[in-house]
């Protein structure tokens, strides 16, 4: 995927209503940027979603994910494989180590699929009286976006 046709339409959208997902096909690809608000320097993500819609190279999942932990730099924390379901072709990576905000932790979480898709979110550890992880929004630049759309592409 192309990093300028990911930035060209990032630069012209902004979601009217909240939440909006912005589509942009390239080179094989489909990718699906999912924002609460968009301005022209970044975007207040809430996920980023990447399929495949031409026929993927031949390589497993568990070498795929350690490619991606191995290019992705962007982000707040760098990534880690943490599991690879063989018999559903899918990898799970997540933060090395999670962000921390005051007594909250935070961390990526990264699908990857045997098809050469992935799904991007962040969560939030759970707060005392909480049952489970939320999923939260993240903050990127365009820049940055651009970049982690190519390195979860190649």
């Amino acid at each position: 995927m192309n990093r300028n046709v990911i930035l060209e339409k990032l630069a012209n959208w902004r979601p009217d209503n909240g939440r909006d997902t912005l589509e942009a096909s390239d080179d094989g690809w489909n990718v699906a940027v999912t924002a609460d608000c968009v301005d022209v320097v970044g975007c207040r993500l809430w996920e980023l979603s990447l399929r495949r819609t031409a026929e993927a190279p031949a390589v497993d999942v568990k070498t795929r994910a350690e490619q991606i932990c191995a290019r992705v730099t962007g982000l707040l924390e760098p990534l880690r494989l943490v599991e690879v379901d063989a018999p559903r072709h899918t990898a799970l990576l997540r933060s090395e180590q999670p962000g921390q905000v005051g007594d909250e932790r935070f961390y990526y979480e990264v699908l990857v699929n045997g098809d050469g898709g992935s799904v991007l979110r962040r969560y939030q550890t759970p707060r005392e009286g909480q049952p489970r992880r939320q999923q939260v929004p993240y903050t990127l630049t365009h820049e940055a976006l651009g970049k982690l759309v190519g390195d979860l592409a190649r």
